[in-house]
């Protein structure tokens, strides 16, 4: 099980204090951030990828290189890689010189998930959204797995006699995760391809992420990738911690409150009723989140936002070091009653040897 955190890099006031921080010191937050999950010992570190104000993570891969080359360890991914408006030839480029730099520490995961202006920005049709993710993506699957690509298509210039390069690590693409909170189309594409689905599991109750889940792993079977509960799920999820969960409750609310996608809306309380936030001490959050696998059947990767609507960077460090107290008991508790033909989260490791038992 893979368990570990990921940003979506956006700048915001802390509402406790007025204070902004500026997009230098956000970005040198995200990098310790990052060095801290290895530290404590996480598997995962993931970067959104934003071409807006008020985020700062455009260009993850220069962010995740410089990463790569401060941790030893940790897997660096994204969260999401924009599939519709990035050029799947760059992505190809870029991922693959990053899988080299970094010793085979990436996947990635593939996603919708900008804002409505940022289409026009990069010529492209936001009511093409769901067609580009699925023609943008067959385009970076063969440019990982053929030399020589010919294409033509309808969103992108065609492509003749055309090589990526450099060419995946020890010609292993990295692994690939098919993110959405809402579309069957992308889980349907992730059970085409046999990659992973990850579902952003924040702002829907449990039922809606069961829904897309379950879809997603028929699916998977009825390609013939293998039986439905061997499919590479991962999820998300939001947590607050302090030792005594009432001041967990009383330290995250203003951040709640005014947070740009929970604020002003349903209370702290209900909010966590109705979804997996979990705010609390880390036995509560410990609990919680082991009941994901109720739902979503035994998964591969959860991954955590904990540094977003303002917390500033102590405050999110802090919250690291409580969940790498709790990270064994995690651990131990996803593997309780897990059956032994339900395969880890691939790594790059485990790819290469999967090609090794492949007949010639």
């Amino acid at each position: 099980m893979q368990i570990g955190i990921f940003t979506v890099g956006d700048v915001t006031t802390d509402p406790t204090t007025g204070r902004t921080p500026t997009e230098n010191e956000r970005i040198k937050a995200t990098v310790a951030i990052a060095k801290k999950a290895e530290e404590v010992g996480l598997d995962v570190f993931a970067t959104g990828e934003h071409h807006n104000p008020p985020f700062i993570a455009s260009a993850p891969t220069t962010t995740l290189a410089y990463i790569g080359a401060q941790t030893e360890r940790i897997i660096l991914s994204t969260a999401t890689t924009l599939i519709t408006t990035d050029d799947p030839v760059l992505i190809a480029e870029d991922y693959a010189k990053l899988q080299h730099l970094t010793d085979g520490r990436v996947d990635l995961m593939m996603g919708r998930g900008n804002t409505g202006p940022v289409y026009p920005w990069f010529g492209k049709d936001i009511r093409q959204g769901i067609n580009l993710a699925i023609e943008n993506y067959a385009l970076l699957h063969r440019l990982w797995r053929e030399d020589v690509v010919d294409w033509e298509g309808r969103f992108r210039t065609p492509l003749h006699g055309f090589t990526s390069t450099p060419r995946p690590l020890d010609g292993t693409p990295p692994f690939v995760w098919h993110g959405s909170i809402r579309s069957p189309e992308i889980a349907e594409q992730a059970a085409y391809y046999g990659d992973g689905f990850f579902h952003n599991h924040i702002f829907w109750p449990p039922s809606h992420t069961a829904q897309l889940v379950s879809l997603y792993r028929e699916r998977f079977e009825h390609y013939e990738h293998g039986p439905a509960d061997t499919a590479i799920v991962g999820l998300g999820g939001q947590i607050f911690m302090r030792k005594n969960s009432q001041d967990a409750i009383n330290e995250f609310r203003p951040y709640f409150d005014n947070a740009p996608v929970y604020g002003h809306g349903p209370s702290l309380e209900d909010f966590m009723e109705e979804t997996p936030l979990t705010v609390g001490s880390p036995q509560q959050v410990l609990e919680r989140t082991l009941t994901f696998k109720e739902y979503a059947g035994h998964y591969q990767r959860q991954l955590f936002l904990v540094d977003h609507a303002g917390l500033p960077l102590k405050t999110v460090l802090e919250q690291l070091d409580l969940l790498g107290e709790i990270l064994p008991d995690l651990r131990k508790g996803f593997a309780e009653g897990r059956p032994e033909h339900i395969p880890e989260a691939p790594t790059h490791a485990s790819l290469i040897a999967q090609k090794a038992e492949v007949p010639a």
